[in-house]
């Protein structure tokens, strides 16, 4: 019997052995398959998709950081390229870069979790709760009073919408400084636009706000009580709001760059303004939010936030996409994803969660212009896992313009003052530049259309009655005109 019982463990164990490493051979394929189907928002029908260590080196950047979400659980991370290009120190799975505005979402936890606790009112004027600085009312507000729900979801109506940072030697502004705009303060003083409520407007100023209020009510200073009370119960170890991190081994610490391969002055910027753009962190301990936040959507986990909760922080608010921390992307098919991205000085970065399902996908850059690539990556992984909706690239057929006619285009567009666009032809192709950018291609989708692939955007080209170029329409946000003036 004995003898039996023992052959049955050993299958069991030989079988749990033999799972796990189909399950290792099956996600190295599918790693190998993200870095090698990279492709823009638009790509032209037959482009051959880019791999990512080509695209990397394309757009000159220094260093990624990737993981991703599958069934609730973080199938993989892996770093790619220089954390510190200088020191030849490379990105691994723990290297911290900062989040940028992606510190909002873990701060909305932070808020809520004193909501949560009957500390705070989500629609409570937040002068009361307010105690070492009180925000100035004045006749923009219409007598209407703000209210912390209004800060997380940026209907506030109020100013700056993000910050700069300091460099390292600078004199730090404490956040009633930074709030009332004096020095040593750079940014603005925060204040009223006009009435809360009325609509959305991106205010990095008003989740200034809502740091003050925490450490306000709590006592604490802001980086301890979201390190006690939010990132710890999310094990997420690695990560702090200090400003400047000085816990962490440097060695563990992105230094950032811009997009001329030069570094930042100092390898890094100081954000005060921590609840704003303030987060170190690395795609590895975001997973562990992302997939937390969905299972205590689900009711199926609570270690900060209970259902009732997370369901509210993921409900937009005034706005049909902006939630309390997050945006919430719903598509027409019923799939839903709450993301946000983040970008300091020489750091872009990227989330996406799944409202049901348990997917995702974070992507950090240590580049300026890594906005470039994020989207590449956040559609090979989409189209090498199969998530629903999170490809956006579209297929695009080319046509042929006569050599005439795109030379009938070349000249400079004004966008607005002092911003210009200016298109060029080499050879059969047009490129466009503009200002304080570098130079793109694009490509005819018609005989007056045409299409980038770096960046989500297209031009048309407008005639007048005679025939003659007139204007240039930029697709990009919503249509623009620039007038040609030469």
């Amino acid at each position: 019997m004995r003898s039996t019982t023992f052959s049955l463990i050993s299958a069991v164990v030989l079988f749990t052995q033999l799972n796990a490493c189909a399950q290792t051979v099956d996600t190295a394929e599918k790693i190998k398959q993200v870095e090698t189907n990279l492709v823009g928002i638009f790509q032209a029908e037959g482009d051959t998709p880019g791999t990512l260590k080509g695209r990397m080196a394309h757009y000159n950047i220094q260093g990624v950081s990737i993981a991703v979400i599958h069934n609730y659980k973080m199938e993989w991370a892996k770093g790619y390229g220089w954390a510190d290009k200088d020191q030849k120190i490379p990105v691994t799975t723990q290297t911290v870069f900062q989040a940028g505005s992606i510190s909002k979402s873990l701060n909305s936890v932070g808020v809520l979790k004193l909501v949560q606790e009957k500390k705070i009112d989500l629609y409570t004027d937040i002068n009361s709760y307010l105690k070492s600085w009180k925000f100035p009312y004045d006749s923009l507000s219409k007598g209407k009073k703000i209210t912390v729900a209004n800060l997380l979801s940026h209907t506030g109506g109020l100013t700056v919408h993000g910050f700069g940072g300091y460099s390292k030697g600078d004199t730090i502004p404490i956040i009633e400084q930074v709030l009332d705009g004096k020095k040593p303060a750079n940014s603005p003083a925060v204040r009223s636009m006009y009435e809360p409520g009325l609509k959305y407007e991106y205010s990095g100023g008003g989740i200034t706000i809502s740091q003050l209020i925490v450490m306000d009510i709590t006592g604490q200073p802001y980086d301890k009580y979201m390190y006690d009370n939010v990132l710890k119960p999310l094990g997420m170890t690695s990560s702090t709001y200090q400003q400047p991190p000085v816990d962490k081994k440097p060695e563990l610490i992105a230094a950032a760059y811009y997009p001329d391969g030069k570094e930042v002055p100092g390898k890094y910027h100081i954000y005060p303004e921590q609840a704003a753009a303030g987060l170190w962190t690395n795609p590895t301990d975001l997973c562990k939010y992302i997939i937390e936040t969905q299972l205590a959507y689900a009711g199926r986990s609570h270690k900060v936030l209970n259902q009732q909760m997370t369901s509210l922080r993921l409900t937009p608010y005034i706005d049909k996409s902006a939630a309390l921390g997050v945006f919430i992307d719903d598509y027409p098919d019923g799939t839903k994803y709450f993301e946000h991205g983040g970008v300091d000085e020489g750091f872009i970065s990227q989330y996406y969660g799944s409202l049901e399902g348990g997917d995702g996908v974070v992507v950090m850059v240590n580049t300026a212009n890594g906005g470039n690539l994020i989207p590449e990556i956040v559609n090979s992984v989409a189209k090498v896992y199969g998530f629903k909706d999170l490809n956006h690239s579209k297929v695009i057929k080319t046509v042929t313009v006569a050599d005439t006619i795109l030379q009938s285009y070349t000249g400079q567009y004004e966008l607005a003052p002092k911003f210009i666009i200016t298109i060029t032809k080499d050879g059969n192709n047009l490129f466009g530049q503009a200002t304080g950018q570098g130079k793109l291609q694009i490509f005819p989708e018609t005989q007056s259309k045409f299409f980038l692939k770096e960046v989500e955007a297209e031009v048309e080209f407008i005639k007048d009655d005679k025939g003659q170029i007139t204007k240039l329409v930029l697709y990009q946000n919503g249509a623009h005109d620039a007038k040609k003036i030469k």
